[in-house]
């Protein structure tokens, strides 16, 4: 027992600070009340009438609990932990429990630490999940293999949550000794399993939540929230920056089922935070959907804490985190203030200090190619009669398309001669094994005039490329070859811009407002210049074409990859 707060909580010593006139949403009981909070030792002492250091006017304004994400991707805001902290702060996230799968497929356990330790000092409170499939499949060439083994001494650090999303649900059902023992380890560490199950059929959605289980964020459809709550799961609802599953699952929301569902982002870029907040963004967007404010908040904050374990946060009460945030409403929900355990921590959008930034290290030299062939891009399809991945609006899930293209005299497909359609390649750079996949994307993506290339390609993240023709892609894949990663765009053998991520390839240490610009930059050259449809994020949506873990079809560096057959598959539609 902490004396000090002892003496607090029993009146015998002041708090540190007491927050008056503001309207608190209780999540417990569903009502809100007018009173004041006292904060001391970074928790809740009580609702008031204490003694207090500082006393702060709310203003008469809401207070809500600090908010929860409950899965995300740090290094999808191309952001270090401390930058990531910085930006989402302002937005009244205090807690989110994080996924470093990215970087783990980049540098293994290297990349989990780095994430672990440059988290550990920061007002927000980062729960790491420990990254269940590295690679995600055993079809994928990362640049770590990550066994039982590996991770098992973590699961002892108390800010590891559990184990990450199961994405091979194959190797699951399959019965792999080593996702199995991942799984049993975790279990008897007393930590949560999360769930990666889109289009899983219902017996095999059983069976996941028979074997420890406990949630889902891919949830797409009404009818999948309501089987995975059957089956005791908690269901995420995702509002990312290219899957926007939120007001797809809305209307399945329920009295009786919303207690079993909270909020998350998994994927999103900073210039989506920054101008559209961060989990506040999904409340906002729930409650005029029509949801009531108070239950939008209790997704967004017990459900969630309750999810994970997080039995000291999720509501404003005596004893629990001083996690707080003031909002303007209920409506908007506008940011006034933001305390992470007890601390004044950001103001009208912004933070009140800088936090600090562990020295990424090793972390920065993650590129390494092996020599390229002299066409690089080739693709042959002798019959005439192609498999092209084809894309869809604000979604990760692809359709597999078959279409006629012109051919030269030995199967080669030549864009100028087929036009609608782009080529698309994966490349590996972990090992420089030379292991290269090319196939042919849809041109409902867009894509005029140039390629585009990146590191950031979910989820071994090895080079993926796009482009009207072959010599734009080459150059691109040189230039982010020499950047060490990032994203490269490039246009008539000129390079157009570029954002350098040089930790992992995936991250950057400079301020979130630098990066937002400088992605937007790129995202308005890809309007302008090469006319990305407005239905696909182009940075990401590419990023996601590499990804065998969700259907229909994908490229990995080994080849154009069935996700429902779980086979590789000929571009040549009739092989």
């Amino acid at each position: 027992m902490n004396r000090e707060f002892w003496a607090m909580a029993t009146g015998r010593a002041p708090v540190d600070t007491r927050i008056d006139n503001v309207r608190i949403v209780d999540v417990f009981s569903g009502e809100i009340r007018e009173g004041s909070v006292s904060v001391g030792q970074g928790r809740i002492v009580g609702f008031g009438g204490l003694e207090a250091r500082e006393v702060v006017d709310g203003g008469g304004r809401w207070l809500l609990p600090g908010l929860i994400d409950g899965h995300v991707h740090i290094e999808s805001s191309m952001l270090c932990p401390a930058r990531f902290a910085e930006l989402v702060l302002p937005f009244g996230t205090t807690t989110v429990v994080a996924d470093p799968h990215e970087i783990a497929n980049v540098k293994g356990m290297a990349g989990i630490r780095y994430m672990l330790e440059a988290s550990r000092d920061l007002p927000l409170d980062v729960r790491v999940m420990l990254p269940s499939c590295v690679p995600a499949l055993p079809v994928e060439d990362a640049g770590a293999d990550l066994r039982a083994d590996d991770i098992a001494p973590l699961l002892a650090d108390p800010d590891v949550g559990g184990l990450a999303e199961m994405m091979n649900v194959p190797g699951l059902i399959s019965g792999d000794a080593d996702v199995l023992e991942k799984m049993e380890r975790t279990l008897a560490a007393g930590k949560v399993i999360d769930g990666h199950s889109p289009m899983v059929s219902e017996r095999d959605l059983e069976a996941c939540a028979a074997l420890g289980v406990s949630t889902d964020h891919e949830c797409t459809t009404v009818e999948e929230l309501e089987r995975r709550v059957a089956c005791g799961m908690y269901v995420l609802l995702r509002e990312g920056s290219a899957s926007r599953d939120l007001l797809r699952l809305l209307p399945g929301l329920t009295p009786g089922n919303q207690r079993r569902c909270l909020f998350c982002t998994d994927d999103r870029q900073p210039s989506d935070i920054l101008e559209r907040g961060h989990i506040i963004n999904n409340v906002r967007m729930a409650v005029r959907f029509g949801l009531d404010p108070v239950s939008a908040v209790r997704m967004a904050t017990l459900n969630a804490a309750e999810c994970y374990g997080l039995r000291d946060r999720g509501g404003i009460a005596p004893g629990r985190r001083a996690d707080l945030v003031l909002v303007e409403d209920l409506k908007d929900f506008r940011v006034l203030s933001c305390w992470a355990g007890g601390e004044l921590v950001a103001r009208d959008g912004r933070t009140l200090r800088s936090f600090f930034m562990v020295d990424p290290g090793e972390l920065c030299f993650s590129v390494n190619l092996a020599p390229l062939p002299e066409r690089p891009f080739s693709v042959k399809v002798p019959s005439g009669k192609a498999r092209v991945i084809g894309v869809q609006a604000h979604s990760l899930i692809t359709d597999c398309l078959v279409r006629s293209v012109v051919t030269e005299a030995d199967g080669e497909v030549e864009l100028a001669r087929n036009p609608g359609l782009l080529k698309i390649a994966v490349l590996e750079r972990h090992h420089a094994t030379g292991k290269m996949g090319v196939g042919l994307l849809d041109g409902r993506y867009g894509l005029r005039n140039g390629a585009i290339a990146t590191t950031i390609s979910h989820d071994s993240h090895n080079i993926v490329v796009a482009g009207d023709n072959e010599n734009d892609m080459l150059c691109a894949v040189r230039e982010v070859e020499r950047m060490q990663g990032g994203i490269v765009m490039v246009s008539e053998s000129r390079l157009l811009a570029s954002l350098p991520l040089p930790v992992g390839g995936l991250m950057s240490e400079r301020p979130a407002e630098e990066v937002s610009a400088r992605l937007n930059e790129l995202l308005k050259l890809a309007s302008s210049h090469y006319h990305i449809w407005e239905g696909a994020d182009a940075f990401m949506t590419l990023s996601f074409l590499a990804l065998p873990v969700i259907p229909r079809i994908k490229l990995t560096a080994r080849g154009l990859f069935d996700v429902e057959r779980f086979a590789f598959v000929d571009v040549d539609a009739d092989r």
